[in-house]
Formats: C-alpha cells, structure tokens, sequence
C-alpha cells in the first residue's frame, strides 16, 4: 500500500515539472518593409484592392508544436482584416481611406495550445491620388464698377486637396484660355482683368467666368491619376454714369385727321438713360418747329396738338424733341435729341360711287349684236366714278369680276373721278349661242387705305343673234349597208346636221353630190338619203358608193360630210363550169381537177363545193369538195383493176360534177366530165404523149416549142447554104444552071424531117424523130451521095378547109405527121403511132389550140 502511494506522488511530481518546462510561441520580426512576421511598421496604400492577400503572419513554437494565428479589433473600430489562423494569411475586407482613417490599430496572437502570445500592432494607411480639388465658399459672385482699371484684380478663388503630396498642391486656371477679359493667377487663384480690358455695363451687364483647379497629380490603382474641379465666377458689373439717355422706338411718326379735336395726344417719345444700373430722371422738352400748334408733356413725353386740324398751316410739321437727365443733386446732366414727322391727313370717310347720266347708280343695261369687232367700244354705256376724299383715299382702282377675259375696263386706276369705258376683248366669247344675256360686275377699291372701302355696279348686255354659224353634221361621215336586191326608192340612211342660229338662219337645207350620187336622192329638209325609183343595184358590179352630202342655211353658209354605202351580197349567181361537157386525161397517181365560178361579190355566196352526182361505175372516184380535184380511189392502184370493174375494155369514164355554191338559199350547176385514164408505162414508151399531157394545159407553150425548133432548122439552113455559095464563088468555077420543075401532089402535106427535142445525160429517154409521108416528094435530102446543096425548106402551105357540116370553127395551122420512136439495136419491138391514147391527146391539145387562138384573136 505505502509503495503504491509513493509511485503516485512521483508521477505527480514529474508532471509538475514538465509543465513548468513548456515555453510560450513567438513571432517572428523581419523588419521594416517585410510582408511577413508580427506587422511591425506594416503600411497599407488606401487604394488597395478589398480582397487582397496583405500580409502573412509568420512565428514559432519552441517546443515545435503547431501554432494558430488570430487578429482581433476594437469593438468601436471596423473589421478591416481577416485571417486564416492555420497559415496566418490576412486578407483586406474593408476598403481603406486615409483621409477618413489614416492608421488602424489590432491585436494580433499566436497560441500553441497551451499559450497564447498577443501583441497590439498599429498599420499605417498611405496615401493614394483618390481625391479632386474642391472649391469652398461657393458660389462666386462679385460685382465690379465698370470703371475698375484693368489690371486691378477683383476676386480669389480657393480650393483644397485632402491627397498629400504632390496629389495634394493645387494649381488654378481659365477654362477659356483666349479669354481677353480676364486672367487667373495659377498659384494664388486671384482673378484679374486683362490688360488693356474694360467693363461696359450697357454692353455686358454681367459675365461669367469658368475657372479649373487642378490637383498635381499621384499613383491611383497603379496608374498616374491627375483630378480637377470647376466653378464659376458671376462678374456682375456696376453701371456707372457714363452714357447720355437714347430715344427708344424711332423714328416717330404722327398724323391728325381732319376730325381731330385741340388738346388730343398725337403721339407719345419714349427716353431711357443709358446707364440703365442707376437710371436718373428725364425731362422732355420741345425745341422747335412746332410754330405754336404743338406742345409736349415734360414728364410723360406726350406731344398734343393745340389747334383745330382746319387751322393748321401744313400738311407736314418736322418737330425736335429734347430728353435731358437730372442728377441726383438736381443739376442737368447727359442731353438727346429726336426729330418727329407729324402730318396732317384728310380722313377717309368717302367710298367710290358710280354716277349714271341721272346720278349714282349701280346698274347698266345694254343691247348689242354678238361677235362685235375686237376693240370695240361699248358706247352705250354711260358711267362715271367718283371718290369724294383726298389725297391717297381717293385713289381707288377699277377691275371687272366675272367674264374674264370678254371685257376690260379702262382706267384701271382712278384718282377722285374718271369716264368708266369698256372694250371689247374677246369677241369670239361674246357668243349669243352660248349664252343670250352676259352679266359682270365693276368694282371700285381704295388701294392705299386701311378701310379698303369699295363699291359695285352691275353690268347687263343683251346679246342680239346673228347667223354667225354655218350647219354641222353630227358625224363627219356616215356608212350604210344595203342589200344589192333593195328596190328602188328603198331608205338607206339619215344624216343630221344642226344650226346653233335661230330663226330663218337656222334653218338647213340637204344636197348630195359626187361620184355614184346620181343613183340616190336625199330629202332637202330631214336628210334622209334614198335609192332612186329606177334604180337596181348590183354588188358584182359597184360594191361600194361614195359621196358627199352638203347641209346649206339660207345665206348660203355650210359644212360637207362623206357617206359611205356598201352594197350587201345577195346569192343571185349559179356556180358556171367553164363547159357543160369536159374531157380530161388522167395519169394513174395524178388527180384531174375541174374548176367552177360563181360571180357572187362575197362569201360564202361565192364560195364552191364539188361532189360526184352520177358515175358510171360508181365507186371509182373521189372529189375533193372544195378544190375540185378528182382522185381514183385509193383500192385503184392500175390499168388492170380498171378493166375489172368495167366489162368494156376502154378506159373512158363518164362523171356528172356537180358545183353548188354556200349562199342561202344555195344554187347549183352540173357538168359532164370524160375522162380517159392512163398509166406512167405508157406515157415512157410515148414520149410525145407525155409532152401533149404536160401541155395540154398550156397550149401555147407546145407551139412556142415547135415554132423555135423550125426557126432553128431554117436558121441552119441559110447558114449552110450561104457557106456554099461563098465556097464556089472562090474557086471559079461556073456552074451551069439547071431547071429542074417537078410535080407536087397538092393533096398531100408538107412535112418536115426533124429531129425531136431530147433530154441531154439521160440513158433511159427514148428518141424520136418526125417521119416523112411516103407520098410527100416536097422533102429535103440529106444523103452524102446527093451532089446538091441543101435548100431551105419550103414554108407549109395554108390548111385545107374540110366541108362545113354545121357551124363553121375557126382553126389554127398544125404541122402533121407521125411519131417514131428511133430503133434501137437491142429493142427490135415496134411501137404503134396511132394509139388510141396518143390520138386523144392530140384531139385535145386541138381542142385548147383553137380555144387559145380565139381568145388570142
């Protein structure tokens, strides 16, 4: 037990002693400028950003165990630092101003656990460029007399920095800088006037002057700062008496009416002293030229007229007026003078009046004829104006209202009275027509007055009628239509012409005349335009008529209009073929086309349809209906087809064609139509019918080819037959003359051996030659063995007449003869001359000739 409380009090004793052996914390002291250790003479700049790291505690624990950092204020003083007790950083939290609060005192510590050391720290806050100038004692007013001398200085300014240093020196200028009044002195802040500079109080009663102080400029935020402020000086400046008094309002201007009464103001002068700060008292005074009429009020200024405006001499009296001022001692001072106009005027209590031969009136009549010349007078009227004023109110002017431009009036400018006269200034408007009664009035106005008094008279002339107007159709041309069957005596149209006359000269008279009007009549009073009773018209014939119809009044005056009729068609013509019975040729593939004409003036009435009435066999043809070509049908393709339809072995075919026109009602005509039909295979082997088939539509065309090819015969001929005679006559030779006489068969022809016209570089075309009558002995021969020369041929001669057997027909000369075709080697084949086909074309070719030769002769 003893031993157990003895170990308990040794314990006890150990602690005890190492308690007493634990030392307490310290911080560190780095010095002056150090950021870190106790803040001993730590300064702050004011403009240091809240939130700044400013400073680091730093300090130690002997014994090495951790320490912790606190700071702590007084409890009146802001909180302007924290602390992070584990690193000892501070942080600035509350902006710094070293105006306000230029140190700030807090007690930092450190504790290792067990102790805890604290020291009370004071940190200087710096200066910082924050602050501008400011100006006390504001506002600035001064008053100066206008006669402080320049140079003088007459006022200070002053401002005050709380920045230190140069951020704290204040130095102070004009914002105008030319200013050429005043100057500032830049260190004092004295104002002064300029040099050579006066104050005028009439000029400028005050001036305001701007003047700048600036601080000398400091670091703010890292920057290099300069502030400055403004203020105002008010110069109000003192008048002094300095300037004579002035007239205000001039010039002054007065009248008298001839109603004035004595003792009346005419007018009232107005002075001012022209030191208007410290105005003294005026007195007016009239000098002269008032010859006693006129007198003024000293006082007011007031001039009156003392006699009666009857009695007053001039018209115009030129007063001077005199202001003078009073000091305040009594004694006069500064003096003016003004002139004043004072006329003299009749009063305006007249305005213009109108006199007619029996005293004032104001209204005039007047008859006249319409369209008087240009210029004329209108002498019966007789009017005066007349203003009773004088002077300026009795000059008026004179206009005419309404009409504008008819009339004029002379004078146009009056003084006291003139003779009023009219004239005539358009006389195409003075149309009775238009309007019978013309009515304006005249007016007279006073020009220079401010009553503008005025009067009226109103004018009235009856216009008288004249036949001034020649008739006018209501249309400058009139058309009609009227069918061609109209019977005589039919209506075809109404024309209408007016006269704006009246009476007898208004009355018109209808007449037509021209080219066709023989075959119309028109109705001498209403106009109306007819057919003659014996007339027939014919629309085949004229179509249209045109003329003219004339409207005349009783002296003779008129006006012309242009009528124009057509004739309307009517369907009074039959479709004609050119022959009740045709005969055509058709070559397989080629239509034939059959042509009618109708001599209707129009359509549809001249238009012709064609279709196939009869046929026999039908069902062969086909017609188009307007152009009248006829085609085989298209199942016809041959010769063959053709024999099968037909039991005869011929190819001719009969068609009735009829022609029927469009008119209403329609008429019609038919034709028989032959028609021979041929292929291309007989046309190749007979040349010459091809050539009859091409021409046979042209009959002159075959005979202008046949009268060129003997034309060349005969012109060889001569050539060579001239050759010939040169050719003996050189070699001189003479040659008996022989007879020889032979006998000519009169009833044969004469024919000619030529060569039929070919197609050159054409292997296929097969050549003919025209072939001699074997009974002809009138033929030329051109065998080598003959010793003759050639001979011109013989010209045909004339045509033997057949006997009449009816109506004798008139024929033209042909040439006959047969074709042949030219044989070749390797086609032994004859060709027969007189085919059927070949005979039909030449049949028809006569038929044309003679039909042309007619026509020709």
């Amino acid at each position: 037990m003893r031993r157990g409380r003895w170990a308990a009090l040794v314990l006890g004793l150990l602690r005890l002693c190492l308690a007493q052996a634990n030392f307490a914390p310290y911080f560190f002291d780095n010095g002056v400028g150090s950021t870190n250790g106790n803040m001993a003479l730590f300064s702050l700049p004011e403009d240091t950003p809240v939130g700044s790291h400013v400073y680091t505690l730093n300090g130690t624990d002997p014994e090495g165990d951790p320490v912790s950092y606190h700071i702590s204020f007084d409890p009146s003083a802001r909180s302007v630092f924290s602390i992070d007790p584990n690193f000892g950083n501070i942080t600035l939290v509350e902006e710094l101003d070293r105006e306000r609060e230029d140190e700030i005192e807090a007690i930092i510590s450190i504790s290792d656990g067990l102790n805890l050391v604290a020291e009370k720290v004071v940190i200087l806050v710096t200066d910082a460029n924050d602050e501008a100038p400011r100006f006390i004692q504001e506002p600035y007013v001064v008053l100066v007399p206008e006669d402080t001398p320049a140079g003088s200085s007459i006022f200070k300014v002053h401002a005050v920095d709380k920045d230190t240093g140069s951020g704290g020196s204040v130095t102070y200028f004009l914002q105008n800088l030319h200013s050429t009044q005043f100057a500032m002195d830049r260190h004092s802040g004295v104002l002064r006037l300029q040099a050579g500079a006066t104050l005028d109080y009439e000029k400028s009663p005050t001036h305001y002057v701007t003047v700048v102080a600036k601080d000398g400029g400091g670091r703010l935020r890292g920057a290099d700062v300069v502030f400055s402020a403004t203020t105002t000086v008010t110069v109000n400046v003192e008048d002094v008496q300095d300037t004579a008094p002035v007239f205000v309002g001039t010039p002054y201007y007065g009248y008298v009416y001839e109603d004035t009464l004595p003792g009346s103001e005419v007018l009232k002068v107005v002075a001012v002293d022209g030191d208007r700060g410290k105005p003294h008292r005026l007195l007016y005074s009239l000098v002269n030229g008032s010859d006693g009429a006129f007198e003024i009020n000293e006082t007011s200024g007031a001039i009156l007229v003392m006699q009666s405006p009857a009695q007053l001499q001039r018209e115009v009296y030129e007063l001077h007026i005199q202001v003078t001022e009073v000091s305040s001692v009594g004694s006069p001072a500064a003096q003016a003078m003004v002139p004043v106009t004072i006329r003299i005027v009749d009063l305006n209590n007249h305005p213009p009046t109108f006199y007619g031969e029996s005293g004032p009136q104001n209204r005039f009549e007047l008859s006249m004829n319409e369209h008087p010349p240009q210029g004329e007078i209108l002498r019966g009227l007789k009017i005066t104006v007349n203003d009773s004023d004088q002077g300026a109110n009795a000059k008026f002017n004179l206009r005419l209202v309404g009409l504008g431009g008819i009339f004029r009036v002379v004078p146009q400018t009056v003084l006291n009275e003139a003779q009023v006269t009219i004239i005539v200034e358009n006389s195409a408007a003075i149309d009775f027509e238009k309007s019978e009664v013309l009515t304006f009035k005249l007016l007279a106005i006073e020009v220079n007055t401010p009553e503008k008094f005025s009067s009226t008279a109103d004018v009235v002339i009856q216009l008288l009628d004249t036949n001034d107007n020649a008739p006018k159709f209501t249309s400058h041309y009139y058309i009609a239509r009227i069918p061609e069957n109209a019977p005589g005596g039919s209506n075809v149209v109404a024309v209408t012409a007016m006269d704006p006359d009246t009476g007898p000269w208004g009355e018109v008279k209808y007449s037509i005349y021209g080219t066709g009007a023989e075959l119309f009549m028109i109705h001498p009073t209403t106009g109306l335009i007819y057919t003659q009773p014996w007339v027939s018209l014919d629309a085949e014939a004229i179509a249209r008529y045109n003329f003219y119809v004339k409207a005349e009044d009783v002296e003779g005056k008129y006006s012309l209009a242009e009528v124009f009729i057509t004739l309307l068609d009517v369907n009074d013509h039959y479709p004609q073929f050119k022959k009740s019975i045709q005969k055509e040729t058709m070559v397989l593939g080629t239509p034939v086309k059959i042509e009618a004409t109708d001599e209707d003036a129009e359509e549809p009435n001249n238009l012709v349809d064609y279709s196939i009435t009869r046929a026999e066999p039908v069902n062969v043809f086909d017609i188009d209906a307007h152009t009248g070509e006829i085609w085989l049908k298209n199942s016809i393709r041959s010769l063959d087809a053709l024999h099968n339809i037909t039991q005869s072995g011929d190819c001719t075919w009969s068609l009735e064609v009829q022609a029927k026109d469009r008119g209403s009602p329609s008429f019609s005509t038919t034709a028989l139509l032959k028609i021979d039909i041929t292929d291309t295979e007989t046309l190749a082997r007979s040349p010459m019918a091809a050539f009859l088939i091409q021409t046979k539509d042209n009959p002159m065309k075959a005979v202008g080819v046949l009268a060129g090819i003997m034309a060349t015969i005969v012109a060889i001929t001569v050539l060579i037959s001239t050759a010939t005679f040169w050719r003996n006559k050189k070699s001189n030779k003479v040659l008996p003359v022989r007879r020889v006489l032979r006998k000519r068969s009169s009833p044969a022809p004469r024919a000619i051996r030529m060569e039929w016209l070919k197609p050159r570089r054409t292997k296929a075309a097969t050549k003919f030659m025209l072939k001699d009558d074997p009974h002809s002995e009138n033929c030329n021969n051109n065998s080598p063995e003959s010793s003759l020369p050639p001979r011109a041929p013989a010209l045909p001669p004339p045509p033997s007449t057949a006997p009449s057997t009816g109506t004798a027909q008139w024929t033209v000369p042909t040439v006959s003869g047969s074709l042949t075709p030219q044989q070749h080697q390797l086609s032994p084949k004859p060709q027969t001359v007189g085919s059927p086909t070949q005979a039909t074309l030449v049949s028809e070719l006569k038929q044309k000739f003679e039909k042309h030769s007619k026509a020709y002769f």
